[in-house]
């Protein structure tokens, strides 16, 4: 049945603005998806169509991690003293190997899948671990919870403990297994091809995934350009790369199929020319970038050369889920650019919300927007204790962004179906 809502709404088309519709309705049909946005009811097809008045309430789109390590979400917030590599060896290892234990991995996994629904994440690109059983738990319990997710099986062979190690073709056994069960047209919930980072795997481990991405047209996820060492580290591996990019590039794991780079802190040059032919996307994870002390992506930069990005909470680098204040830090790391480099602008308001909202979700589709024919992923803001008397809807939206957390969000919708709060 189509549903009308009607609250204050606010998305972006574009970048640089807002559209700002007061007292706005929106139309979505059967199948989730907006069929029309507008102030004038009338002017709207909404014949039989249910009317659900949100009252003084803001809508706005549904938020969207692009880089997030779910079997790191018990380690959120410990030894942010500590650099990548050697936070990597103490500190996420060891956790992930505790996923051969399915028991582990459902409890830690719910709360995991509950509080990204609390922070209004309905889409997320997800890391899990080398386990099959887990990665499929995982899948699984998004279904379960009607969020959309591509959930990648981790593949690693190499510099990593025995534990997380795993033979090329037992990868690929267990991608395909995970394919044959979830690698459904217009599902929710989807493998997604996931080589750790070129350190941890092998040539023979790179070509195995760049394969199966090729063979089932599915989806790419990693790391790039992160720290200076890990940069150094690749270049001894990967001695015919021309870079770290190159070296994803060589295995048909750079835009061959829809690819998304978490970090990008230190990309230039050809690498940055490379990821711009091939359509590669950036994940950007401020808060992670600052925490383990790899630097501050320029993200101003990848906007001018026309680069797709997205936000990434990046659990357990990040120690935050909320994606909201994601945008808080990713404009507050551009104004550190601006003060080196006044040529660069800061990041406005518009285009912080723009790249969680639709710039992210193109990663999953139409996703992100109000405009019709985009899928319904939105959240209902009660944001009345925030005190907004006589504050433009703009604004009262920038205080929540600042201020607000997931007590005022009081409705989520994924694919125009309201998302109850998961079991725990």
């Amino acid at each position: 049945m189509k549903k009308v809502y009607k609250a204050h709404i606010l998305y972006t088309k574009e970048q640089s603005r807002f559209e700002v519709l007061e007292n706005g309705y929106v139309v979505v049909d059967a199948d989730g998806r907006v069929t029309g946005v507008a102030t004038d009811l009338a002017s709207l097809d909404s014949k039989d169509a249910e009317v659900i008045d949100f009252g003084d309430r803001l809508l706005i789109p549904a938020m969207n991690d692009l880089h997030v390590h779910a079997p790191q979400y018990r380690n959120q917030g410990i030894a942010m003293d500590l650099e990548l590599l050697p936070w990597l060896q103490n500190y996420t290892f060891p956790e992930e190997m505790k996923y051969a234990d399915t028991g582990y991995a459902e409890r830690m996994y719910r709360r995991f899948v509950r509080d990204l629904w609390r922070f209004g994440t309905m889409r997320a690109c997800v890391f899990a671990t080398i386990h099959t059983a887990s990665t499929r738990l995982l899948m699984h319990l998004f279904q379960e919870a009607g969020m959309g997710a591509l959930v990648g099986k981790v593949a690693m062979n190499r510099n990593c403990p025995e534990g997380l190690s795993e033979e090329v073709e037992d990868m690929v056994q267990g991608y395909e297994a995970l394919i044959a069960d979830f690698n459904k047209p217009e599902a929710l919930v989807q493998p997604i091809i996931t080589p750790r980072f070129v350190p941890s795997c092998t040539s023979e481990m790179l070509r195995a995934c760049g394969e199966l991405a090729a063979k089932y047209r599915l989806p790419v996820q990693s790391h790039l350009s992160e720290n200076k060492d890990e940069i150094a580290w690749v270049q001894t591996l990967e001695k015919e790369s021309t870079c770290y990019g190159d070296a994803y590039n060589r295995y048909g794991l750079f835009g061959q199929t829809p690819t998304v780079m978490a970090h990008c802190v230190w990309t230039e040059g050809e690498e940055l020319e490379l990821m711009k032919k091939n359509h590669v996307m950036v994940a950007h994870c401020p808060t992670s970038n600052f925490n383990v002390s790899s630097g501050m992506a320029p993200i101003r930069l990848f906007l001018n050369e026309g680069l797709q990005v997205g936000l990434g909470s990046d659990i357990s680098g990040g120690h935050d889920l909320n994606i909201f204040q994601m945008m808080v830090y990713a404009i507050q790391v551009s104004k550190m650019h601006y003060q080196q480099n006044h040529e660069r602008s800061f990041l406005s308001l518009s285009e912080a919300f723009w790249i969680a909202t639709k710039s992210a979700g193109s990663f999953f589709g139409h996703v992100g927007s109000f405009e019709p024919g985009y899928e319904f992923d939105a959240l209902v803001i009660d944001d009345s204790d925030l005190n907004h008397d006589n504050y433009s809807l703009l604004h009262r939206l920038e205080r929540y962004i600042y201020l607000g957390d997931d007590r005022q969000i009081v409705h989520r919708f994924c694919r125009g179906k309201e998302i109850r709060e998961p079991k725990v």
